[in-house]
């Protein structure tokens, strides 16, 4: 998929030293041609992979909110402790300190500030 996206967005540009090169796209970082347009497709691939987040984000924080809406409804607690502590060792066991602070923004997303 990478390789198809690199291919579309590797159209080039007449040069303007007029040597026949290509120049590399804006706000890459760099002056080479190739890897500016590999800059690009992973960028593109990048922004997929955040639009994704987002939506996954949202659905979990809805999610949740049903989930402590339904156990408040039926009498239950606001907050059940134990799964918040698995949740965040779940994460930090897999991302290690950044885990706990991504599993930290997860829950407040989902029950809202302590």
């Amino acid at each position: 998929m990478m390789t198809d996206v690199m291919q579309q967005n590797s159209s080039p540009e007449p040069s303007r030293s007029g040597h026949g090169h290509t120049n590399p796209p804006q706000g890459t970082g760099t002056e080479d041609s190739a890897a500016a347009a590999r800059i690009v497709a992973i960028r593109e691939r990048i922004d997929e992979i955040d639009s994704t987040l987002i939506a996954l984000w949202q659905e979990r924080a809805a999610l949740s909110q049903e989930v402590g809406a339904t156990r408040m409804a039926s009498g239950g607690t606001r907050l059940v402790l134990s799964r918040e502590r698995e949740i965040l060792e779940r994460f930090r066991q897999a991302l290690g300190a950044d885990g706990t602070q991504l599993a930290l923004l997860l829950l407040r997303a989902g029950r809202g500030p302590l």
